[in-house]
């Protein structure tokens, strides 16, 4: 699989400090960063957003507003889940790259990372997607990959995938085993099943003696 730090880019220079406002405003005229890194003699000094240079005068460089860039980045030995974080966290389309000295070695392009994500296993392999839900004092990571394990599933990844006061949700891709019995076997340990399965006995059953009292009040 190809590294993350392989998509590190430099397909743009750097925004000096000294730049005019106005070809900075150029610049983004004819692309669709949301963000872009502003270097002072050769050191990152932080992006500056779309939205805020079209507001800038013209006729004054970068330099003049320092106090408006954003001081995100991504380190070069960061993993992708650490990279997209940044994004994420950021709101942006392109994260500066530091390496562990500081110096400014390129950039990170969402549509790069996104690229990488869809080579991992957890989208590329063929799986069945589970997406549970337990309250957060009880949710046990080892205890997930347990039940999976003991049923004689593979788990090709999973994630938080929501939280709230109360409860935590977890989504989990499964490439082996039988899905019918891991469903079965996370509600017996009191795990809500949010997402639909054809598999699903539990539901089946459910829904038959539904439709069989629909039937029956209706004769």
């Amino acid at each position: 699989m190809t590294e993350i730090a392989n998509y590190i880019t430099n397909d743009f220079k750097a925004i000096d400090s000294q730049d005019s406002i106005a070809v900075v405003q150029e610049f983004f005229d004819e692309l669709t960063f949301s963000h872009f890194p502003v270097i002072e003699e050769e050191v990152y000094i932080g992006s500056i957003a779309s939205e805020d240079i079209e507001t800038f005068d013209g006729s004054k460089k970068i330099f003049d507003y320092k106090f408006s860039l954003e001081g995100f980045f991504a380190r070069n030995n960061m993993v992708w889940l650490e990279v997209l974080e940044v994004f994420a966290k950021n709101n942006t389309n392109l994260v500066p790259v530091l390496d562990d000295k500081n110096k400014y070695i390129g950039y990170y392009e969402i549509t790069d990372i996104i690229k990488f994500f869809s080579e991992t296993p957890f989208l590329f392999e063929s799986g069945k997607i589970i997406v549970i839900k337990k309250r957060q004092e009880d949710y046990s990571l080892s205890q997930i990959t347990q039940i999976i394990e003991s049923n004689n599933g593979k788990t090709l990844g999973l994630f938080v995938s929501g939280t709230d006061a109360e409860n935590i949700e977890v989504t989990i891709k499964i490439n082996a085993g039988p899905i019918n019995e891991i469903i079965q076997t996370f509600r017996r340990y009191d795990y809500e099943i949010v997402s639909d399965h054809h598999e699903d006995n539990y539901i089946n059953t459910l829904k038959e003696r539904s439709d069989y009292l629909d039937k029956y009040l209706n004769i």
